[in-house]
């Protein structure tokens, strides 16, 4: 499966391919999660569940866990 899936890093995770970071894809209408350095492990979430954690990141929701 995670051959087929065309995935995407941020752009602040740099150039450098060995570099860890999040990778997502978006597949079946759902959104597919993977850690670069641990790329077999494939995490799904739905769009709408990703858009309000991303929402608490950027609130500082998390912020107590760092």
């Amino acid at each position: 499966m995670a051959d087929q899936i065309n995935w995407q890093k941020s752009s602040f995770s740099g150039a450098d391919d060995n570099q860890s970071c999040v990778e997502l894809a978006p597949v079946a209408g759902a959104i597919a999660m993977r850690e670069s350095t641990d790329p077999d492990v494939i995490v799904t979430t739905s769009v709408e569940k990703l858009r309000a954690f991303i929402l608490g990141v950027k609130a500082g929701e998390f912020d107590h866990l760092i």
